[in-house]
């Protein structure tokens, strides 16, 4: 592939992975119903590892070429996928509502242009910062119907339900600023089959603790699973290590502010669900505020903790 291609193609991959990402909520609203949360995880990652794992060996994809690169692809997934999927599920099973949650979350472009700047000799210009407030300007604007309709305030939430909010926001920040330190060149056929066997670990051990396997097998359930496992876990992962792999992560991290817009949009069209004025402008927020941090700095280097 050319030089020119590549770049054209990069142009779009970030467009391209908020819109696999966003589609999580329809998955999340169809198959939710007939599993608990923990165990319907759980069953995504064997079947990602199942179709990584064939794909990879009929291809020959190289592995990593040593135990500590095995070791960082398996932490990272830990971090990445078991950590944070695992804690967003587990808060929202245990009363938080999708909103607040979802704000919570949402916290992790800041957090992370925090953390680069030290741990990754990223330069964090004022235009970032700038735009890295704006973005969660906007996406608190596009989440506040769904906070303020839940009736929920934090002081009625659960210490547990709120841990575990806090622990998904702090894995993945943590991942994906391990993702560029650590795990910057690899197979994604095989480093993906690493990565969910690290989720596989920590979700199957909580299964096991706090919930028990409980899946009824619906066509329903059937084809969220189905959509989850293709779009996101393998098309969408996949997309996200890619855009790593050529940028900061300060400012991979700010597509996660359009995320809440484009799945309010989605919602509009598919299930009919009214875009009030402050989304609106939440929207029109979110979206400038991740253009200003595209528009800031080049990458500054590979990224690696020293």
């Amino acid at each position: 592939m050319s030089n020119g291609n590549q770049l054209s193609w990069f142009s779009f991959a970030p467009l391209l992975f908020v819109l696999m990402w966003a589609t999580g909520f329809i998955g999340a609203k169809y198959g939710l119903p007939h599993a608990g949360p923990l165990s319907f995880l759980s069953v995504r990652y064997v079947i990602v590892i199942v179709i990584l794992l064939v794909v990879a060996l009929l291809a020959r994809a190289p592995w990593p070429g040593s135990p500590a690169a095995f070791m960082h692809a398996i932490f990272s997934g830990f971090l990445l996928h078991g950590v944070y999927l695992g804690g967003v599920f587990l808060a929202i099973s245990l009363g938080m509502s999708a909103g607040i949650s979802a704000l919570i979350v949402g916290l992790q472009p800041l957090l992370t242009s925090v953390l680069s700047g030290p741990l990754l000799k990223e330069r964090i210009t004022s235009l970032h910062w700038l735009g890295v407030m704006f973005g969660l300007i906007g996406m608190s604007l596009v989440l506040w119907p769904r906070i303020s309709g839940s009736g929920q305030g934090i002081s009625s939430l659960s210490l547990a339900a709120l841990v575990a909010a806090f622990v998904a926001l702090f894995g993945m920040t943590l991942g994906t600023i391990y993702q560029k330190a650590f795990v910057v060149k690899y197979d994604l056929r095989t480093g993906g089959v690493l990565q969910n066997i690290g989720a596989l670990v920590p979700t199957g051990i909580a299964v096991y603790l706090l919930e028990g396997f409980d899946i009824t097998w619906t066509w329903e359930f059937i084809g969220a699973l189905s959509w989850l496992v293709l779009v996101l876990s393998i098309g969408a992962i996949s997309l996200l290590m890619l855009i790593i792999r050529h940028g900061d992560v300060s400012k991979v991290s700010t597509l996660f502010y359009l995320v809440p817009p484009v799945t309010v949009v989605m919602a509009f069209f598919l299930f009919g669900e009214q875009i009030n004025l402050i989304q609106a402008v939440g929207i029109a927020l979110a979206v400038f505020g991740v253009g200003m941090t595209r528009k800031s700095a080049k990458p500054s280097n590979t990224g690696a903790i020293k």
